[in-house]
C-alpha cells in the first residue's frame, strides 16, 4: 500500500519538507462528496453532528490526573455504530482501555477460510453484505469458539450449515461476534449485517466518495463491512456479487474476473466477481459509481494479452496517460529484472479523491488517490509525474511482494512493504536517473525516518507492539525498511539477490510469511550466512558509525578502524551490533580510485580481485562494536571514500578534514557521495553559523564554500539535476536534528544568511544558468527535460530571496511565461519567500486561474501553509475558512495542516501559537478522521527536543488532547506515547 506522504509541491524543490514523512506515503484519505460538488453548509470544518466510526475511549472529567501517565485508570473505551445515528440507535457499550496487541503474543488462527463468497445490496440509505463462508478448522479437531471481528455492524442474522443460530449460542459486542461452540470439522457459516457507508467519514471500510462507492481495507477495514477473521494469515478465494442502481452506479467493479452481469427489476443491475487467488480480506476491493475508463493492452512475456483500465470520472479521462504509461512500464520492468508476470486477464486502476492512503493494491482493482494518477503538463509538476511512476508501480509490484506473497501478521508489514518500496526505487532509478534518485532517497530518509528512529514512536523496521496498527505504517517500515532489502542486495549483488527473490516466490507462493522466511531464502539461495543481521529487524534507532583512519607508508598499508553504537530507544536500553556492510574505495593525490587487491581483518587475509579485474570499490562486513579492516598494496595515502552509495542506513562520523571533503567534493568517482561530501560541509558549516547566531556573533560565508559551490555550479559534464541537488542546502529539520536542543529561530536564520549570501556571490552563475536553462519546447517527462528545469527552478529561488527588483521581475516573468505546472509554480514559489504585495498579488492570481482545479487548490495551500514568513498560523487559520477548503478531505489536511507543521520557525513559535492551532486542529479532526488525526498529532512527538518554553507550550496541547472525551485510539496512541518519553 502506497502510504507514503508525498508533499502536494513535491517537485518544486523550493518548499520545506512536511513532518509528514514520518508516515510512509507511497501511501493517503477522504469523504462522501467532492471538495468542488459538497453543499455550502458541509464545507465548513466544523461539523458538530457527525459521530466518528472508530473506536474512542471517553474519560469523565478528572482535570487532577496526570494525563500522559501510562496508567489511565478512568479512561474507557466507547464505539459508536456510525458516523451519524443510523435509523435504529443503539446504547454505546462501554469498552476496556486501548489494548495494546504483541508480535510475541501471535497465535495461528484456530480456524481456516477456505472461500467467502460476498454479496452487496447498495443502497443510498443503508446497504445489507451477505457473506458466506466456507469455514474448516485450523487443527484437527479443535472446538474452540470462532471469533470474528466486527466494528460498527448492525447483525442481521447468522446461520450455521444453513439454519439460524440462538441468541444463546453467539455472543456480539462492540469488536466481535463470537460463534460459541461451532460444528466438528467443516462447515458453512452466512452472516448478514447493515452498513452505513454513506456516514462513514473514517473512510475505512466501505465508503462513498464523490457519490461513488469504494472500499479501503487495510490494515482493519474489511471488518467495518462484516464480521469476518480480519487477519493477514486468512487466506480464501473471494466472489462478489455487487446490486446497485443502474442509473446511479453503471460501473460495478470487485477483485479478479468478471464472472456474470445483467439487469435486474426496479432499473437495478448486478455483477458477479471471481478472484481464483487466495488472498486476505485487508486485498479485498470493491468499486460502484458513474466512471468512465481508459483503455490499453499489455502482453505479457508468455503472449498472454492482458486488458488494463484507469476509471476516473469522465472529466478527467485525459489526465490518466502517464499513469497508463506507468503501469505498462512497471509490468515490462517486473517481468525483465524479477521475471514476473501479471497473473490475471484484467487489471484496474480506481481514482477517488477521498482515500486515506497514497494507493491500495488489492488484487486487479487498485485504488489510488487522485493526485496519484492525474496528471497533464499544465496541473502537475514533475514531482508529480515522478510520484505517479513511482507509485504505480509499487501497487503492481505488490501483485507478487504483498498479493501473492503475504504477511502472516501486520508486525512483518515492512516483509511486503519494504520490499516493495525498494522495487519501486529501483524501478524508478532504471527509467531515470539512478544517482539522482538515490540521494533523493536517503534525503528523505534523514529527513522522516532519523528523527523518528530518535523519537518517543521509535520501533524496528518490524514492530514489537502497537494499539492501532495505522500507526505503524511509517517511514521506518516502508523506507528504512526497503534500506535493510537494499543491503541484501549490497551482499548478494544483483545476480545474488535475483537467486534469493526467486526461492523466496518458489518457497512462499499462495503463504502468509514472516521476516525470517525471506531472510533464509536470501541466505539460502547463496549459501551463506549474514551473522546479526536479523538485528535491523527488531532493533529500533539509527546506528552511529564512527571511523578513524592511519595510513603506513612503509608498509603500504592503509587502516580503517570502525566502532558502532545504537542508541537506546523506548522499551530497548541497550543494544547489541548490527551487521553493516560499508562500501570503501580509495581515492588517490590525482582524485582516481586506487585498485583494491587484498584486505586484512579478523585474523584472515582476503583477495579481493574479480575475475582477475582489479576492484576499486569493496563492501566491509562490519559486525562487531570494533573492527579494524587494512588494505595492502596501498602506495600513498588515499581519502577514502566511505558508504558508498549509502550502502547502510547510518549515521557516519569519519575523520574526515574539511579539506578531504572538498576533495572528494571534486573528485570522488561515486557520486552520491561527491554529493554527500558537499552536504557534510553544508552541515558542518550550518552548524557553526548556529553557534555563531546564538552568541550574537556576525555571521561571515566560508570563501572555500562559496567556490565549491561555484565549481559544481558551472560543471557542464554533471548531470544538471544531481547540480541542483549539489547546491541545495540541508533543511532545518536535519540541522535541528544535530543539535543538543533544537533551535528553530537559529537554524532559519542562518539557512536564510547562507542561501541569500551564496545567491549574492553566485549571482551571475544563477542569472546564466536561468537563461540557459530556458525552453520553448513542448512539455516532456524525461530526466533530461526534467534535471533542466530542476536546476533553472532551484536558481530561480535563490536568486528571489534576495528581494531585489531585478531578481523578483525575473521571477515574475518566468510565472507569466510558463507553460507547464513544473515552472509556473516554482516560480510562484520562488516569489512567496518574500511577504508584500508581489506575493499576494501572484498567490491570488495564481488561485483564480486554478480554482477550478482541487488538486492544484491542494498545492496552493501547501505554498501558503509551509511558508516561514513571519506569524503565518494567523494566515493559515484564516485559510481553515476558505471555500475550497474541507477538513474531511485528507489531501486539502496533509497540504495545509500538516504543510503548516512542515514550517518549524511557524509551527515552533515561541509565543506557542502554532502549538495551539494544531492541538485545537487535532481534535477536530480526530472526530471525523482518527487516522488523519493521527498524522496531524505527530508533529507534537519531538517536544522535548526544544528550550524548556516550548516544552511547557508542546506539552500542555498533548495534555489537552490525551484529556479530551471520545478520543480515538489512533491519537490516544500517539499522543500518550510522546508524553511519556
Amino acid at each position: 500500500m502506497a502510504r507514503r506522504l508525498i508533499s502536494p509541491c513535491q517537485g518544486s524543490g523550493l518548499l520545506n519538507a512536511g513532518f509528514l514523512g514520518v508516515f510512509s506515503s507511497h501511501h493517503y484519505h477522504r469523504l462522501p462528496l467532492s471538495s468542488s460538488h459538497r453543499s455550502s453548509q458541509l464545507k465548513n470544518c466544523y461539523l458538530p453532528n457527525l459521530r466518528k466510526e472508530v473506536s474512542h475511549w471517553t474519560r469523565p472529567a478528572t482535570p487532577s490526573l496526570s494525563l500522559y501517565s501510562a496508567r489511565l485508570a478512568s479512561k474507557r473505551t466507547t464505539c459508536s455504530v456510525a458516523t451519524e445515528p443510523p435509523p435504529s440507535t443503539t446504547e454505546e457499550p462501554e469498552m476496556d482501555l486501548p489494548k495494546e496487541i504483541f508480535l510475541k503474543e501471535y497465535k495461528k488462527p484456530d480456524y481456516l477460510f477456505d472461500s467467502v463468497n460476498l454479496e452487496f445490496q447498495l443502497g443510498e440509505d443503508k446497504t445489507i453484505v451477505t457473506s458466506k463462508i466456507a469455514v474448516s478448522p485450523g487443527t484437527e479437531g479443535t472446538s474452540s469458539p470462532l471469533t470474528l471481528h466486527g466494528h460498527d455492524l448492525k447483525l442481521l442474522s447468522i446461520k450455521v450449515n444453513g439454519k439460524d443460530l440462538k441468541s444463546e449460542d453467539y455472543m456480539v459486542d462492540s469488536r466481535h461476534l463470537t460463534v460459541s461452540r461451532p460444528p466438528g470439522g467443516t462447515f458453512n457459516l452466512e452472516i448478514v449485517t447493515e452498513i452505513y457507508p454513506q456516514l462513514n467519514t473514517s473512510l475505512e471500510g466501505l465508503y462513498k466518495s464523490t457519490g461513488n462507492f469504494c472500499t479501503q481495507c487495510e490494515a482493519e477495514g474489511f471488518r467495518k463491512i462484516t464480521y469476518f477473521q480480519d487477519r493477514p494469515d486468512v487466506m480464501a478465494t473471494y466472489t462478489c456479487r455487487i446490486e446497485a442502481d443502474k442509473t446511479l452506479y453503471p460501473v460495478l467493479l470487485s477483485n479478479g474476473n468478471l464472472i456474470e452481469q445483467g439487469d435486474l427489476q426496479g432499473g437495478k443491475h448486478y455483477a458477479l466477481w471471481e478472484d481464483p487467488f487466495k488472498k486476505p480480506s485487508y486485498l479485498f476491493a470493491l468499486v460502484a459509481g458513474q466512471l468512465d475508463c481508459r483503455e490499453d493492452s499489455f502482453t505479457t512475456c508468455s503472449g498472454r494479452k492482458v486488458t488494463l483500465r484507469i476509471w476516473t470520472p469522465g472529466q478527467d479521462l485525459a489526465k490518466t496517460a502517464h499513469a497508463m504509461y506507468s503501469l505498462k512500464a512497471a509490468m515490462k520492468w517486473d517481468e525483465e529484472v524479477f521475471g514476473l508476470e501479471y497473473d490475471l486477464d484484467l487489471f484496474n486502476i480506481v481514482v477517488v479523491p477521498d482515500f486515506n492512503m497514497g494507493a491500495m493494491e488489492n488484487k486487479s482493482l487498485n485504488i489510488f488517490q487522485s493526485r496519484l494518477v492525474l496528471a497533464s503538463p499544465e496541473t502537475a509538476t514533475d514531482g508529480d509525474y515522478a510520484a505517479i511512476l513511482g507509485v504505480v508501480g509499487h501497487e503492481y509490484f505488490h501483485n507478487w511482494t504483498g498479493n501473492r506473497v503475504t504477511c502472516r501478521d501486520w508486525f512483518q508489514l515492512t516483509l511486503k512493504e519494504g520490499l516493495t518500496v525498494f522495487r519501486d526505487q529501483e524501478f524508478s532509478s532504471d527509467l531515470g536517473c539512478r544517482t539522482v534518485k538515490r540521494i533523493a532517497d536517503v534525503s528523505k530518509l534523514r529527513t522522516y525516518q532519523f528523527p523518528q528512529d530518535a523519537g518517543p514512536m521509535a520501533h524496528p523496521i518490524r514492530p514489537h507492539s502497537y494499539i492501532k496498527m495505522d500507526n505503524f505504517y511509517t517511514v521506518t517500515v516502508y523506507e528504512k525498511g526497503a534500506e535493510v532489502v537494499r543491503m541484501y542486495k549490497t551482499m548478494f549483488g544483483a545476480s545474488g539477490f535475483r537467486k534469493g527473490m526467486d526461492l523466496y516466490f518458489q518457497r512462499h507462493d499462495g503463504q502468509a510469511v514472516t521476516c525470517e522466511d525471506f531472510y533464509a531464502a536470501m541466505c539460502d539461495a547463496n549459501n551463506t550466512q549474514l551473522p546479526n543481521f536479523l538485528q535491523w529487524y527488531s532493533q529500533a534507532g539509527t546506528p552511529t558509525v564512527k571511523v578513524s583512519s592511519s595510513y603506513d607508508a612503509s608498509s603500504q598499508t592503509f587502516s580503517l578502524k570502525f566502532s558502532q553504537e545504537v542508541p537506546p530507544t523506548p522499551g530497548q536500553p541497550v543494544k547489541e551490533p548490527m551487521f553493516i556492510p560499508i562500501a570503501v574505495g580509495l581515492v588517490d593525490s590525482t582524485g582516481k580510485d586506487m585498485p583494491l587487491t587484498s584486505i586484512y581483518s579478523d585474523g584472515m587475509l582476503q583477495s579481493l580481485t574479480s575475475d582477475g579485474q582489479p576492484v576499486f570499490t569493496t563492501v566491509l562486513q562490519f559486525n562487531k562494536k570494533e573492527e579494524e579492516f587494512i588494505f595492502n598494496n596501498i602506495p600513498e595515502k588515499p581519502v577514502p571514500s566511505l558508504l558508498r552509495g549509502y550502502s547502510a542506513p547510518v549515521r557516519l562520523d569519519s575523520d574526515l578534514t574539511e579539506s578531504d571533503l572538498f576533495f572528494l567534493l571534486a573528485n570522488d568517482s561515486d557520486e552520491f557521495n561527491r554529493w554527500e561530501a558537499g552536504q557534510v560541509l553544508s552541515r558542518k558549516l550550518m552548524l557553526s553559523l548556529v553557534a555563531d547566531f546564538q552568541q550574537q556573533k556576525t555571521l561571515a560565508l566560508n570563501p572555500k564554500f562559496v567556490d565549491g559551490l561555484r565549481s559544481i555550479l558551472r560543471n557542464t559534464s554533471l548531470d544538471k539535476e544531481f547540480i541542483a541537488k549539489a547546491i541545495t542546502l540541508p533543511g532545518q529539520g536535519e540541522i535541528m536534528d544535530m543539535m543538543p536542543v533544537a533551535d528553530p529561530d537559529a537554524v532559519h536564520a542562518v539557512r536564510t544568511f547562507i542561501k541569500k549570501e551564496l545567491a549574492l556571490q553566485l549571482k551571475d552563475d544563477l542569472l546564466s544558468t536561468v537563461t540557459n536553462n530556458r525552453s520553448s519546447e513542448a512539455y516532456t517527462f524525461n530526466h533530461d527535460s526534467m534535471a533542466r528545469r530542476a536546476l533553472k527552478n532551484t536558481c530561480l529561488a535563490y536568486l528571489a530571496s534576495l528581494n531585489e527588483p531585478d531578481t523578483t521581475e525575473l521571477a515574475f516573468i518566468e510565472y507569466k511565461s510558463a507553460t507547464n505546472m513544473t515552472e509556473q509554480f516554482a516560480a510562484l514559489a520562488a516569489l512567496s519567500q518574500n511577504p508584500g504585495q508581489v506575493r499576494d498579488d501572484t498567490l491570488l492570481d495564481f488561485y483564480n486561474k486554478w480554482q477550478h482545479d482541487y488538486l492544484v487548490v491542494s498545492k496552493w495551500f501547501a505554498l501558503q501553509a509551509t511558508s516561514d514568513i513571519p506569524g503565518n498560523v494567523a494566515n493559515v487559520q484564516k485559510l481553515l475558512g476558505h471555500p475550497a477548503f474541507d477538513m474531511r478531505n485528507p489531501n486539502k489536511v496533509y497540504s495545509l495542516i500538516g504543510g503548516f507543521c512542515g514550517s518549524p520557525v511557524n509551527f515552533h513559535a515561541k509565543d506557542g501559537s502554532g502549538y495551539k492551532f494544531l492541538g485545537e486542529v487535532v481534535l477536530q479532526l480526530d472526530k471525523i478522521n482518527p487516522q488523519v488525526a493521527s498524522r496531524m498529532v505527530s508533529a507534537f512527538s519531538r517536544w522535548r527536543r526544544y528550550d524548556e518554553s516550548r516544552q511547557a507550550l508542546a506539552k500542555a496541547q498533548l495534555e489537552m488532547i490525551v484529556s479530551a472525551n471520545g478520543l480515538s485510539e489512533n491519537v490516544y496512541e500517539i499522543a500518550s506515547k510522546s508524553l511519556a518519553a
